[in-house]
Order: structure tokens, then sequence, then C-alpha cells
């Protein structure tokens, strides 16, 4: 098997997506035409590739990263100007929802961070930069199948500790969850199968929630009561295979639904945030946490009182769920039912944690985020110096 070699890269940095979160209104003409006199074109395209993220033409994105990867497959982000861990993240192509975002996890630490992209039908890399600890962010899914199997292959004989094997991401698909998880004590999961077309328009256990097969972010889910929902709903959505969940009811006392995004990094649990919405279907970017003050204050508490609160009470889930899984980093989207019970919706290790809302109004979130942050980094320097204790 094809062990490549590590050799120093000096590469230019370039601000991927947290470098231009981080960037004010202001800056970005002189962003602009930073990257117009960017000499190097690999360079040049992927620049342009986080700039149209940014203003959400993830279409044109795409097309600017296929020809950044025709020129290079290696990325050196923007940091720390003295790192003290190198870190090399194993990629595939795609978008924010492919591969863990590494760089949100990262901020303003000491970690030098380059981006490998494996490629489904490139050649194996004959060099590699040199680096303490490697990471596997890309996601599994049905379209990142062959890259995610290539970097399997190329890890056979990788030369540095590797965390987040691919062998274990398969898990992560809503469809195997179950099977890993089931019978964890005070873990409820809905019970989820993956269908063709016509299986699910045969479907008749209902009420359920229905989405097309590899999308993310809510992205073509829906709640099906009644039959002639459900073939509204194909008419919809041309899709060959669908994952059809049933549908529990978690709605609070309050008529309010709630979901919080939990990171487990390195097997312990960490808040990163709590949505909170009159809608059945929660995401933080259409809950109204910016709008509304009691709400952010009820995600202070849960935040701020994470560990002797709602960490404590699922402390015995949680952990069973990252020993279950095996991966050192994993995020959790989940609630707490009125019995009691800790109700998991999906576990990935692709889900966006961060700290880029505005202090202003969510005064609270530095500190706790500061928590996972500083967890990660841990992890990456426990990993480098099992490296260095074993001489390899």
């Amino acid at each position: 098997m094809h062990t490549p070699r590590l050799m120093p890269m000096n590469l230019p940095p370039i601000p991927g997506a947290l470098g231009l979160s981080r960037r004010s209104a202001a800056q970005w003409p002189l962003l602009i035409q930073q990257t117009a006199a960017e000499p190097d074109p690999a360079n040049f395209y992927m620049r342009l590739h986080y700039q149209m993220l940014g203003l959400g033409d993830a279409e044109l994105a795409m097309d600017l990263q296929r020809q950044a990867l025709q020129h290079r497959t290696v990325f050196r982000m923007e940091g720390c100007a003295r790192p003290r861990l190198r870190l090399l993240v194993l990629m595939g192509p795609g978008g924010m929802m492919d591969n863990t975002p590494v760089d949100f996890l990262l901020d303003g630490s000491d970690v030098e961070l380059t981006l490998l992209y494996v490629l489904p039908d490139a050649p194996w890399p004959d060099a590699v930069p040199d680096h303490d600890v490697a990471f596997v962010a890309l996601a599994s899914s049905d379209r990142n199948d062959r890259s995610l199997h290539r970097i399997g292959q190329l890890l056979q004989h990788w030369p540095r500790p590797v965390l987040n094997r691919p062998e274990r991401l398969e898990s992560c698909r809503r469809d195997q969850l179950g099977r890993l998880l089931g019978g964890v004590s005070g873990l409820l999961l809905p019970k989820t199968w993956r269908l063709c077309r016509a299986d699910l328009a045969g479907w008749t256990t209902l009420p359920c929630t229905v989405r097309p097969v590899d999308t993310q972010g809510g992205q073509g889910l829906a709640r099906i009561g009644q039959p002639h929902d459900l073939q509204d709903y194909l008419a919809q959505h041309p899709e060959a295979e669908f994952y059809v969940s049933e549908y529990i009811d978690c709605q609070g006392p309050d008529g309010l639904y709630r979901k919080c995004r939990i990171a487990l990094i390195d097997g312990r649990a960490y808040a990163c945030h709590l949505a909170i919405s009159s809608h059945w279907m929660v995401h933080y970017y259409s809950a109204p946490m910016t709008e509304q003050a009691a709400l952010r204050a009820e995600e202070a508490d849960f935040m701020q009182g994470f560990d002797d609160g709602f960490g404590r009470r699922h402390a015995p889930a949680l952990s069973e769920i990252a020993r279950r899984m095996g991966l050192d980093y994993l995020v959790l989207d989940c609630t707490e039912t009125q019995d009691g019970r800790l109700l998991v919706f999906e576990a990935d290790n692709q889900s966006w944690i961060h700290d880029t809302d505005p202090v202003s109004l969510f005064p609270y979130k530095p500190a706790v985020m500061r928590k996972a942050f500083m967890a990660f980094r841990r992890m990456l320097f426990r990993a480098a110096g099992a490296f260095e204790a074993d001489g390899l």
C-alpha cells in the first residue's frame, strides 16, 4: 500500500470560511483586491471559492473549488504566526456540510491548519505536508463514499497519528445510528429507514418525517401526517431515495420545541447551542433567538449550567454514545423529552459549531465555546504527545 513521504511545504496561507466571517463589510474590498492580485492559481480559485460560499452562491463556489483542485490539492489556512502544533486535515471535495469545519474549532489557537483534499479518481499523493496529527474531516454520505474509501486506503500505513478514522464514520448515517445505539439506557432514537421512491409511495406508518438521502440542514425535510401529504411530497421531490423516520413529538409544555447541539470531544460532552422555536423543525438560523431576549436567556442558562444540568443528567447516555461511536470528535443534535430521556435526532462529524454570533446579543457564548475549542486543542496535543512518546 502506498505511503506518502512527509515533506515541508511552504504554502502562502489563505482565509477560509472562518477568516471571512471575521472580516467586516468594510474589509471586503481589500480582500477582493488581494484575491485579484493572487499569483498562485490554486490559491486564487480557492479564495474565490470561500468568498462565493460567504455570498451564498454554492453552485459557483463548487465550480471554483473544482478549478482550484485541478492545480493543487493542499492548502494552508490563515492562523497563528508561531504555531505549536501542525494539523493536517484530510478532506473531500464539497461544501460546508461535506467536511468538518475544523477552522472554526481552531479559532484563535496555536495550531497550524493545512487541508489535504483526497479526490476519488486522482493519483495517490507522492508527498504530503509534514504534520504532527492528521484528522479525517469528510462526512459519510453516498456522494462522499469513494473519497472516504480512498482516505481509508491511504491511512493504512500513515506515518502520523490519525483522529476520526474513516471506518467509524459510516455509523453516523441516519439509518445506521439506531442499530449502533440501540439499548442505551435513557436514550431515545427515532426509528429510521432508507427507502426507494416506490417503497416510500406505499408507506403507511404515520406520522413520520421524510427527507432525501444526503441532505442536511433541513433541506427537503417534511412531516407527513396523512397519505395525501406523502403523495404531494413525492410530486415535489424527484430524488430516488429517502430517509423516513418515526415522528416523535418533543413539544414542551410551553408549546415550544428545543434542539441542543452538543459536541463530544475526546469522549466528553460540551454545550454548543440551544435553539428554541414554535416550529417542530428547529434550526438555529430560523429560530427567533436574535429577536427574543427570553430565548437567549434560556440558552445562556443551558450553556453556562450545562456541566451541572443537562450534561450531568444525561452523562451516562452521552458517555455510552461516545464509546459506541468510537469517534474522537462527534456532534449531536438532541433534546430532552418531557419524561426525562435524551432524544437524539442525528449524530455526525460535519455539523457546524462556532463562536461567530454577535457578542452584543450573545455575551454568554464566547466563554462556553472556548471550553469546546480548548478541548479540541487538547485532543490534538494528546495525540501528538502519543506520537512523540512512541517515537514513530
